[in-house]
This record gives C-alpha cells, sequence and structure tokens, in this order.
C-alpha cells in the first residue's frame, strides 16, 4: 500500500509539472522536472516520499513501522509529508466521513501570489468572506494544485454492487488519478476499467535499489510498467479504497464539483457526498500548515536495532500535526 500510494502522488506530480498527456518512452532524454520527481520517491531517507519517510511518518497514525497500512492511513501519510515539500506545493486533502466540503478546499488553495506573499501582503477580506459565499463560481488570487483523496468504505466485508456504476464513473472524470485499495493481502493501484474488470498496476515485484547517478540523472527503467496492467472483477474488490483526483488550476475543481453533482450525487445511495458549506458539528477547519521543525523524523532511525530501544507505540511519534 505504501508503493501504491507513492504511485498515485507520482501521477499527481507528473500532471502537476508535465501534463496529464505526457508519456514516458524508453532511452529518451526526459525533462529535468521528471529528473527530480523521481528524486522525491529514491529509497533513501532523506528523500521526500521515499518509503523510510511514509512508513515513519505512519507512526503518527498509529501505524508502528513495518505493520500493515490501508488506504486512509496512506492518505493521511502523504498529507503530512506534502507540508515539507516546498518544491512541488501540493495542498492535500483528505474527504472526512465520505464528505468532500468545497469551503475547506477554496479555503486550503486560495493562496497570496508568491510576489504577493514574499512582500508581506494579507489577503483581502473580500476573500474569505464574498468568495468562499460563492461557492464553486469564485475565483481566488491564485491557486494551490489539488491533490484530493477521498477515503471510502464501499461494504462490509465485500464491495456493495450499488456502488459499482459510481465508482466506475470516477476514473472518467479528466482529474482522476485512480484508486488505491486491492483485496486481502494485496494492494493495488488501479488506474481504469473495462466492463466490469478493473485494471490495476501490481507493486509486489522485487527491484534493485536505484540512486542517483553521477551527473543527476536516475536510472528509471523500474520506475514504469515493466510487465502489462492486469485485471480483476470489480466484485472482488476489497470494500476499503481511496479515490484520487488531480486539480492543477481553480476552473479543474469546479469542473470536478459540477461532474461529481451530476454523475455520482444522482444516486440514491451515495458513494460520498460533496457540500458547499463546512458541517456546523465538525470542529473549525484549519489548513494544514508545516510545523516549526526541520525533518519529518525519519533520519532519527538510522538502524533497525535502534528500534529495540522504545518500549511504547506513542514514542515512536516524531511530529503531532
Amino acid at each position: 500500500m505504501l508503493r501504491c500510494g507513492q504511485m498515485m502522488l507520482a501521477q499527481a506530480l507528473i500532471c502537476r509539472h508535465l501534463g496529464r498527456d505526457w508519456h514516458w518512452e524508453k532511452q529518451k532524454e526526459q525533462p529535468k522536472a521528471y529528473q527530480r520527481i523521481l528524486q522525491c520517491f529514491l529509497d533513501r531517507k532523506d528523500c521526500c516520499y521515499s518509503i523510510h519517510q511514509m512508513a515513519q511518518m505512519g507512526v503518527g497514525e498509529g501505524k508502528s513501522i513495518g505493520e500493515w497500512f490501508g488506504p486512509n492511513t496512506v492518505a493521511q501519510v502523504l498529507k503530512k509529508l506534502a507540508l515539507f515539500d516546498e518544491w512541488n506545493s501540493l495542498a492535500v486533502y483528505v474527504s472526512m466521513d465520505n464528505t468532500v466540503v468545497i469551503e475547506d478546499i477554496k479555503k486550503m488553495c486560495c493562496v497570496l501570489p508568491v510576489s504577493a506573499a514574499t512582500a508581506g501582503e494579507s489577503p483581502p477580506d473580500s476573500l474569505n468572506a464574498s468568495n468562499q459565499s460563492k461557492g464553486t463560481s469564485a475565483c481566488c488570487l491564485a491557486w494551490k494544485p489539488l491533490l484530493l483523496i477521498v477515503p471510502l468504505r464501499l461494504g462490509i466485508n465485500q464491495i456493495n454492487p450499488v456502488y459499482v456504476d459510481a465508482f466506475k464513473e470516477c476514473f472518467k472524470m479528466p482529474q482522476s488519478l485512480g484508486a488505491l485499495g486491492g483485496k486481502p493481502n494485496n494492494a493495488y493501484y488501479f488506474i481504469g476499467f473495462l466492463g466490469d474488470e478493473l485494471i490495476f498496476l501490481d507493486p509486489h515485484t522485487t527491484q534493485n535499489f536505484v540512486d542517483t547517478e553521477e551527473n543527476g540523472t536516475v536510472d528509471d527503467q523500474t520506475f514504469h510498467c515493466l510487465q502489462s496492467p492486469q485485471r480483476m472483477n470489480i466484485l472482488n474488490l476489497d470494500p476499503s479504497v481511496a479515490l484520487g483526483f488531480f486539480c492543477k488550476e481553480e476552473k479543474d475543481f469546479d469542473s470536478w464539483c459540477s461532474l461529481v453533482q451530476k454523475e455520482i450525487l444522482k444516486e440514491n445511495l451515495r458513494m460520498f457526498e460533496l457540500v458547499q458549506k463546512h458541517p456546523s458539528h465538525w470542529p473549525p477547519f484549519v489548513p494544514p500548515a508545516k510545523p516549526e521543525v526541520t525533518t519529518t523524523g525519519a533520519e532519527f532511525i538510522d538502524s533497525t536495532e535502534q528500534l529495540e530501544e522504545f518500549d511504547l507505540e506513542e514514542e515512536f511519534e516524531i511530529l503531532s500535526i
């Protein structure tokens, strides 16, 4: 599941820097942004989205190192790690209680342009008041690219067939990043469907360790599909999943909201809810901010021997965000 989370995030970063239509070609010189994306995922403790960082940040979500992650836990880990990633500058929103709140997303993604922020300007009062009251039709000063993750439980022990059509509709949306999920004991990254079969990438392949070469590039052969994607019947899907969407600009998010209202909310038994205002019975929404520390904590664990020094799981926690 950690690798599947990396796959979804990497696809979001490709859309962010290279565009959704970009395709990898073997042994072709790639843009510098592509090489920089790869370096975010190297298996080293000092790389922002390395498996080391994800596992260590999972401790704050109640998952000891080596313990199994679910789709929601991975989503929460990516949300926290993104706060330390200034280059990609993503706003990561993870929905709660099967509900996506438009007001909260607008509040998180509407930011000052870099030039204004460095000058110390503050956003006008009208931005928080009038713009948010206008909902999806409002335009903000600048939009922080959005990675939207919607964790869902689509049944008890197996997926409820009433959700199948809505689930497949999500893959048709131009903002789609696929879905995290799988079946018992196997996590997959789902990228599409054909009829009643889901198309997925399987991370259960052992690869040789890859590091940055002397010229600053990365041997990227194993970062891409060496085998054809596989398929499975959608009814064999574990009911615990997480949908992913990427909205580079505000108009992309507005378009996504329209599609959800048209295709998802039309169902009698809705897969998730899309609401304009923050529910009054929820705690106030506070956009996540980078903590006043210079590390995500992964480098504190240099070897497995050090793990034996801790008696309680709570003592692993480095950050509380």
